[in-house]
């Protein structure tokens, strides 16, 4: 789940990572929709954040099968004050790239 998602990404980051990432796959599955997955991963990045007082940064994967729903997913990232947004080129396709 997007919670248990978020947990992890917690874990790592409070454990003494500076980053952590989602896997290219990880789009939008039915077990963990990608807005889901982004307010968790940004409420873990900012309590680690505050708890350790480092600079700490997580990769979203915004990449979708269209330009528009990229964009979508990257201003959304954005709003949430996430620092990093991410495109996997092939995963998302060359429809969604030109």
């Amino acid at each position: 789940s997007a919670k248990n998602y978020g947990r992890a990404v917690y874990e790592c980051l409070r454990g003494g990572l500076d980053f952590t990432k989602d896997d290219e796959n990880v789009n939008s599955q039915p077990f963990m929709r990608w807005r889901d997955r982004f307010l968790f991963v940004a409420e873990a990045l900012f309590k680690s954040q505050a708890e350790t007082g480092e600079i700490k940064g997580h990769y979203l994967n915004a990449t979708a099968g269209t330009c528009e729903e990229m964009l979508k997913r990257a201003v959304f990232a954005r709003e949430l004050g996430a620092p990093i947004v991410m495109h996997d080129y092939l995963t998302g396709g060359f429809t969604a790239n030109t």
